[in-house]
């Protein structure tokens, strides 16, 4: 959006102490355009081998972020572009506790492609990272389609005014408020507390602090820190879906298969949608409910005439 300057507005809590109020800066004023809000790819076949699979991922990602008008509408040459993807817990792809290494991959790609200067990838795990990175992938395919992929640094966490109905102010990573755009690669899975892990709940991954009290009223937590960080593109992996004993995961009867890519501009709406992928109703799961009435985005997805791709 012409004017817009993600650093200028976010950078050590500005936005808030300038008085914006952020809920009303949501995404269907951020992005009226021609190119549409929503896209849901679903994948022809449903291959079992790693490099079938891998193929799958990358085709698509790269269609669903065409169809939204391609990665052009959300990056700018020169830019400094934070990828966040889900590396929470120790655990191999396959396991659908993290996101999928060839999506985070892909996007590093068409960042690159669109011009990014600069792509960094990270995430602040709940396991060790030392193991979380290597173990789910996303650290070697996102070095060898060229990112920046590091351990985040402590003493980096900056408190910043949220102002929000709930998180006033918290640590979040300096880094990722400097950068140009903010891309959130959320994979679909269950979670015990907040029914469902999605874009949102991912974007706990760049703060710090005791990040238990956000579960005391994650649901307006959430929206908080989503409205505060507001990416300008979140993308959904369900091509492994983690159906129960989410977040962690590990039996792999847990794990079914969708075959399908959520990607969009209305946070609210692909959560909404990505709630569908799990059997669950958009309106049974409060921080949805709350980013709607929050003005954040829209839970009636279908509002927004989503496209609907096989690939």
């Amino acid at each position: 959006m012409a004017g817009f300057d993600r650093r200028s507005l976010l950078k050590a809590g500005l936005i808030a102490g300038a008085g914006i109020p952020i809920g009303l800066l949501d995404s269907r004023s951020l992005w009226a355009s021609p190119s549409p809000a929503l896209v849901i790819a679903h994948y022809k076949s449903s291959p079992a081998d790693p490099d079938g699979i891998a193929e799958e991922a990358k085709r698509l990602t790269r269609s669903s972020i065409e169809s939204l008008g391609g990665m052009s509408r959300f990056v700018s040459r020169g830019n400094i572009v934070w990828v966040k993807p889900n590396v929470g817990w120790d655990r191999r792809p396959e396991q659908a506790a993290t996101t999928n290494p060839d999506v985070v991959a892909t996007v590093v790609e068409m960042c690159f492609q669109a011009g990014a200067k600069k792509v960094l990838v990270s995430d602040n795990p709940c396991s060790e990272a030392r193991n979380t990175f290597p173990r789910s992938g996303i650290q070697q395919a996102a070095e060898k389609a060229g990112a920046q992929v590091f351990f985040l640094d402590e003493r980096k966490f900056r408190k910043m005014a949220i102002n929000g109905k709930v998180l006033k102010e918290w640590q979040i990573y300096q880094d990722v408020v400097e950068a140009d755009r903010l891309i959130n690669v959320a994979i679909v899975k269950n979670h015990n507390l907040s029914k469902a892990t999605l874009g949102m709940k991912n974007l706990m991954g760049v703060t710090g602090g005791a990040r238990d009290r956000f579960h005391q009223d994650i649901d307006n937590t959430l929206v908080d820190l989503a409205a505060f960080l507001k990416p300008r593109l979140t993308v959904l992996d369900a091509i492994r879906v983690l159906t129960a004993n989410g977040p962690t995961g590990e039996n792999l009867a847990d794990v079914k298969r969708k075959d399908t890519m959520v990607a969009g501009v209305d946070q609210v709406a692909v959560d909404a949608l990505g709630a569908t992928l799990l059997g669950l109703k958009p309106e049974a799961i409060g921080h949805i409910v709350q980013g709607n009435a929050r003005g954040l985005g829209t839970i009636n997805f279908n509002s927004l005439s989503p496209r609907k791709l096989e690939v």
